[in-house]
């Protein structure tokens, strides 16, 4: 009697407190300690780390070359296109169909950042990913075929070609990020993603190195005249050519890495903690890492119960609890960068021309002016965008992702205050070279800077099912800041005098004052730059809190299990 009165309640009751102990922390080893997540985190770097930085940095070649290579040519679309007889100068975009062309190409980036960035975590990051290249690659070759024969069609399909252009390029940005963060170990992490980032300034030297050999090939061939020596015949017919083969080389390099994409196997964490398919994700890292994972079966049936917990939207309470003020520094950061970033950008040329680098239109033909401009912008990518980027995945796991950023807008900062201030001593033929030394300084602090780190922190901090969405939030608003900059710059850098403006544009505020409210908002970009968090070091797991659902889970096991719940 006593035996079922007394011990059988006892053994029972403790059969229950281990079993429920056991339960728990078989979850908790899993959340924590999966091994196919745990080897991706410690491998040592490997040939396929630097294939997927290849596949998927060529993607971002791409991306750069199509946005940039634009501003190249907006010059000559203008003599080409909007030629006036007996006008002093020679025929440029009007302020409308400037506007449109340069910007809508970020319309449709912005677009495909919200849409693929969504897709990504709904479909997964590789079944997307093919489909944002062949978008790059199409829409690349259709910008080059734009037809028509008046300016109005020639200039309206372009648009509506670099739209689509750039909704293929805004899929890459969340997607490139977030592969590259789940493929890497955390020690060099951040220099990978990086590294995937900074052939954005391969891409953007490609593009001035194509416009100097393909404009001088065809100066070479096609003689012409200066503008004030005999304006019809300073843009020879043959011109019309030049900036199509510009605009549609760029469908080479993503073209060629296509099937790299699509041989490319799911992340690991995608299959593991999303479509909870360890089986799928050890065979996976198995076969990538050259080790034997195991598949670990005895887990899939905990992942789906730890993780109920964990499984807030993003429009819910818990994500804006845990996430809601990272989203804005990330995002808010982004936008701020790109303002200051693209304006500078996309109009070099004219600042060039404003200080006497780039001669006066007029004192050349059509062609020798696509020379001079791209010669303008290599050099600047040459001696200060691509050492920028690569300055940032040197140091990036040394020194940390909050220390690149908010170093990197502190002298945005300072170099665009000397520029602006005294702003009629840099336009002084004596100290032209100057000006182009501090230009490129913010531009080599801008790589070296913010660009590169608000493209790296949002892969890594946010959940995995939600990391491509949130990565694509934070794009878009880089992207609005894009079209801030490059709309708004267009008209502000007009002179005040409407005597000395570009034909069809209002008076605006100066290149003066234009870099003085440029150094503003890259001081506020310092300042939001406090609500990003520092992820250098540790795991995406850990920064990102996917294990803080079960750690509540055992607070309260603990208050009625009686026993101690390892963690």
């Amino acid at each position: 009697m006593y035996l079922c009165d007394v011990i059988m309640p006892q053994l029972f009751e403790s059969t229950v407190r281990e079993t429920v102990s056991l339960s728990l922390q078989g979850s908790l080893v899993m959340a924590n300690d999966l091994q196919v997540l745990n080897a991706l985190d410690v491998a040592k770097t490997q040939l396929y780390h630097f294939t997927a930085i290849v596949i998927a940095g060529m993607g971002f070649f791409t991306d750069a070359y199509d946005l940039f290579c634009i501003s190249m040519v907006t010059k000559l679309l203008g003599r080409i296109y909007y030629h006036h007889d007996n006008a002093l100068k020679p025929g440029s975009l009007p302020p409308n169909v400037s506007a449109a062309v340069n910007g809508v190409a970020f319309c449709g980036t912005l677009a495909g950042q919200l849409f693929f960035g969504w897709l990504g975590d709904k479909m997964g990051r590789k079944k997307v990913y093919g489909m944002t290249l062949m978008i790059m690659v199409i829409c690349s070759i259709a910008s080059g075929l734009s037809f028509g024969h008046t300016p109005k069609s020639v200039m309206t399909t372009l648009c509506f070609f670099r739209f689509w252009l750039g909704f293929g390029i805004g899929g890459d940005y969340p997607l490139s990020a977030t592969i590259m963060s789940e493929y890497a170990n955390k020690k060099t992490r951040g220099a990978f993603i990086a590294a995937v980032f900074a052939m954005q300034g391969f891409g953007i030297l490609a593009g001035g190195m194509v416009a100097i050999i393909v404009s001088s090939a065809f100066k070479g061939a096609f003689p012409a005249p200066a503008y004030e020596v005999d304006a019809l015949a300073s843009t020879v017919s043959q011109a019309d050519f030049v900036w199509r083969i510009i605009l549609m080389f760029g469908a080479i390099p993503a073209g060629l890495t296509y099937y790299w994409r699509m041989k490319m196997p799911e992340t690991a964490r995608y299959t593991a903690l999303v479509a909870k398919n360890l089986k799928q994700a050890a065979n996976d890292m198995s076969k990538v890492l050259q080790v034997d994972i195991e598949a670990e079966p005895e887990k899939v049936a905990a992942i789906s119960e730890a993780k109920g917990a964990n499984e807030f939207g993003l429009f819910s309470k818990e994500f804006l609890r845990r996430h809601g003020l990272h989203l804005l520094g990330t995002a808010s950061t982004w936008f701020l960068l790109d303002i200051a970033f693209y304006s500078q950008n996309l109009f070099q040329k004219d600042i060039f021309s404003a200080i006497g680098w780039i001669p006066p239109a007029q004192t050349m033909n059509a062609l020798e002016e696509v020379y001079k401009i791209a010669r303008a912008q290599t050099l600047i990518a040459l001696c200060s965008t691509v050492p920028g980027y690569w300055f940032t995945v040197a140091f990036i796991d040394r020194i940390g992702r909050f220390a690149i950023q908010l170093m990197g807008f502190f002298f945005m900062t300072v170099f665009m205050f000397a520029l602006a201030l005294p702003y009629h001593h840099w336009t002084l033929k004596d100290n032209r070279i100057g000006f182009v030394v501090m230009y490129s300084l913010t531009f080599f602090f801008a790589n070296f800077g913010p660009n590169a780190t608000t493209f790296v922190v949002p892969a890594e901090i946010f959940p995995a099912r939600l990391r491509s969405t949130c990565h694509g939030i934070s794009a878009a608003a880089g992207k609005a800041g894009a079209m801030v900059g490059a709309f708004g710059f267009l008209y502000a850098a007009q002179p005040t005098d409407p005597k000395k403006t570009d034909a069809g544009y209002p008076p605006g505020i100066g290149v003066r004052n234009s870099l003085i409210v440029l150094g503003c908002v890259n001081f506020l970009g310092m300042l939001f730059t406090f609500l990003v968090p520092e992820s250098n070091g540790k795991s995406l797991e850990e920064m990102s809190r996917e294990n803080e659902g079960e750690e509540e889970t055992v607070a309260e096991m603990r208050a009625t299990s009686g026993r101690t719940v390892p963690l």
